[in-house]
């Protein structure tokens, strides 16, 4: 299990690496911003800060989302401990 926190808020939850970060937390029962769970409606995406993820299928980040620590919480997988922000 990996420790997740949420910035700017400092709210902290787990995540193993079988859930999206968006799964684990709703799971814990974190008011996560989403709506179709599946990578098109980009209401998830927030900055990776610190960290490792890994995704099964890429989502669509320009290469500059990508430089900037961009993600999307509902394909992420979590591969180590997480600082994310979501401002």
């Amino acid at each position: 299990m990996y420790q997740v926190r949420l910035l700017p808020n400092n709210i902290t939850f787990t995540a193993s690496p079988q859930q999206t970060v968006l799964q684990a937390a709703l799971n814990a029962g974190i008011a996560f911003p989403n709506r179709c769970q599946v990578g098109a409606c980009a209401m998830c995406m927030c900055r990776k800060q610190y960290g490792q993820i890994s995704y099964e299928l890429e989502p669509m980040l320009t290469p500059q989302e990508q430089a900037q620590g961009w993600i999307f919480a509902c394909l992420a997988r979590v591969e180590s401990d997480l600082v994310l922000s979501l401002d």
